[in-house]
Parts: structure tokens; C-alpha cells; sequence
């Protein structure tokens, strides 16, 4: 199987809980809270264990909130690199309304991480032998600079791996622009990586052709919510919908579908 490595700059602790009603003004009890590690590279890393594989996360983490999610991390026997940064891992807050069934998600702003810190976890990928997929996925935490994915997918052209890029704005602009062999954006961050307000249904394919056609990508992938996804080429276009299922939470849902994408061509298959 092939060798896959996640990349996480902003990890974070996803405490879950319920309330019986989202009331204002006023002291709600809520259940015992559910701790999970998260943050883009670190949903897909679980994922992808989740299928029957193995990737190793590379990380950020600090203070005492870090060493707590590398806790959790080690629970699931996650294969992983951390990165001790100064500052303290971010944690988010999930709160179900259980009587509406509605999710409440609260993100907390991340930590400020040093220079030394976030090059310091380049210098680590660099020195990783054998990678055949880098996905770097998630947000930015301040003080790292919006073009470390394509500083990241620099290096995945070196080690000749396959670089994944599951980001937004100014970060995913620059990554597509230093090539990529995917890439993973919703409706609104294709819409503007080619400069338009809002994409159509009719016109999603195109868009996303306009990006495979300066050579900088092989693939994208296009989430579109309860529409499903569309896998767009430079010849096809496919959309796979959503299948039926209660839905109990978002988090991670994308993250999941990265996961199995790039599980099944670790083992061979074709992505289409």
C-alpha cells in the first residue's frame, strides 16, 4: 500500500455535547462531552484507518491542550509526527439541539504559531522517505504564511508524490498555481478560484475545467452539499450523489470523502 501523509497546521479538540433546547439567557445542562482529535489532515487521516489503511499525520500542536490531543490522537493508534509549537492547540465546541435536531458548531480561533515552528514541520516532510500522497488540508493559524501549501506541494514534486489540497481563498489559489494533482473545493471557493460570484449548476464543470486547463491540476473535486459531489477532469464530468442517511453531524464530512479518495488509490484503484 502506498505511503500517504497528512498535513494539519490548526489541529483542534472537537468537544461534542447535547442540550435538550438552545435557549438564550439561560444556564443549559448539557451531556458528557465527547473529545476528538480534529482539523483537516487529522479527519483524514482517522478516515482512512477507518477503511483499513494507514497515513501518518503531521501536525502542530502545543501547550497543554496539545499534549492532550496527542492523547487522543495515540488512543486511535494514529500513526503521527508532532510539531510542539509554544502557543496551546485550538479546541471547538459542537452542540446538539436535541430537541430541534440542530448543530450548533462553534471554531475558536487558532494559535499563533513561529516561524522556526512551521518550517521546522516542512523541514520534517522533506526528510520523509517513500511518500507517494501529501494531503494538506485545513485552515491557516496566524503566523503561517498563506502560500505553505504550495510551499508543501513544492515538495511533493521533489519526492514525486501526489499532492491533495483541501483549503480556501489565497492559500488554495497559490497551490493550484505551484500544481497539484487534486484539489477538493465547495461551490463558493471554485466560484472564487475562477472569479465568479456564484456558480450554476450548468457551469460548475466548466469552471472547474478552466483550473485543469492551465496544467496546475489534474482533477477536482467539487462538493456540493446535500448535491453530492462532482469529479471533473479535462474530459468528464461525474457527479456522485449524496446517499440516504440520517445525519447525526458535518464535522469532518468532507474530510471523509478526501479520505476515501485517496485510500482507494493507495490501493490501486483508478480515480475513475
Amino acid at each position: 500500500m502506498s505511503t500517504i501523509v497528512t498535513i494539519t497546521l490548526n489541529p483542534a479538540i472537537d468537544k461534542s455535547t447535547s442540550v435538550p433546547a438552545m435557549v438564550s439567557e439561560k444556564k443549559l445542562t448539557c451531556t458528557a462531552p465527547l473529545f476528538e482529535p480534529g482539523g483537516g489532515g487529522i479527519n483524514v487521516a482517522r478516515a482512512i484507518k477507518k477503511l483499513g489503511g494507514k497515513a501518518t499525520a503531521l501536525y502542530l500542536a502545543g501547550g497543554y491542550t496539545g499534549k492532550f490531543f496527542t492523547q487522543l490522537l495515540d488512543k486511535e493508534s494514529i500513526p503521527s509526527e508532532v510539531i510542539e509549537i509554544t502557543s496551546h492547540t485550538r479546541e471547538n465546541l459542537i452542540v446538539l439541539d436535541a430537541t430541534a435536531n440542530q448543530q450548533y458548531r462553534f471554531g475558536m480561533p487558532g494559535p499563533t504559531v513561529e516561524a522556526n515552528e512551521w518550517k521546522k514541520l516542512l523541514a520534517v516532510l522533506e526528510q520523509m522517505n517513500d511518500v507517494q500522497f501529501i494531503v494538506a488540508s485545513g485552515s491557516l493559524p496566524q503566523g503561517v504564511p498563506v502560500d505553505i501549501f504550495a510551499q508543501i506541494a513544492a515538495i511533493a514534486k521533489k519526492k514525486n508524490a501526489k499532492c491533495i489540497v483541501d483549503t480556501n481563498g489565497e492559500s488554495l489559489r497559490l497551490a493550484v498555481a505551484e500544481g497539484v494533482f487534486l484539489i477538493k473545493p465547495n461551490l463558493g471557493e471554485l466560484s472564487a478560484l475562477v472569479g465568479e460570484e456564484e456558480l450554476l449548476p450548468d457551469k460548475i464543470a466548466g469552471a472547474a475545467r478552466q483550473i485543469i486547463s492551465t496544467g496546475q491540476c489534474e482533477y477536482v473535486m467539487v462538493s456540493m452539499g446535500a448535491a453530492g459531489a462532482m469529479l471533473v477532469t479535462n474530459e468528464t464530468a461525474t457527479t456522485i450523489s449524496t446517499p440516504p442517511v440520517k445525519r447525526r453531524s458535518t464535522v469532518g464530512a468532507g474530510d471523509s470523502m478526501v479520505a476515501g479518495i485517496i485510500y482507494s488509490l493507495s490501493t490501486g484503484k483508478e480515480i475513475l
